[in-house]
């Protein structure tokens, strides 16, 4: 499928924070004795074109995808992880450049026929500066080169690779 890419989900620093990892099995941590290695926690992610931009409040990011089976997988990771944190993540050459996690704001995806928008607001005027800058910070590492990705609660729903 040419509208996905494979995605270790570890690579955002949520290791042991995954369900079905037991308490205390963290990063560092061998797997118990006679259970062998723990499989690679890999994650099909639509390719998108992302955009964003500055809003009275915050940021939008809109993701746009062409695969119609994409769209869809992307819609509907989109929809199973509404609620949980946003956040953003820059990478280049396989080494985060920088993330940004949205708990400075309300968070709200939206489908559209062609993906998503998730728009990120809030009413503090101190939080809304931190909204733009890393709208501003995202933007200026996708311009350089980054691929980004947009996650919901710790999962990657679309990466756009400029």
């Amino acid at each position: 499928m040419t509208g996905t890419m494979m995605m270790e989900r570890t690579a955002n620093g949520m290791a042991g924070m995954m369900p079905g990892m037991g308490m205390g099995m963290g990063m560092g941590t061998a797997p118990m004795a006679g259970t062998g290695m723990m499989a690679p926690n890999m994650v099909m992610v639509p390719r998108c074109t992302m955009k964003m931009e500055k809003v009275s409040g915050g940021m939008k990011v809109t993701c746009v995808c062409d695969d119609a089976t994409a769209k869809a997988m992307m819609q509907n990771l989109c929809q199973m992880m509404a609620g949980g944190m946003c956040s953003l993540c820059c990478m280049m050459n396989g080494m985060m450049v920088c993330c940004c996690n949205m708990t400075m704001g309300v968070c709200k995806c939206e489908m559209t026929k062609d993906g998503c928008v998730m728009t990120c607001t809030s009413g503090d005027k101190a939080c809304e500066a931190m909204i733009q800058g890393c709208c501003d910070c995202m933007t200026a590492c996708m311009k350089a080169g980054c691929m980004c990705c947009m996650m919901m609660g710790g999962t990657p729903v679309c990466c756009c690779v400029c």
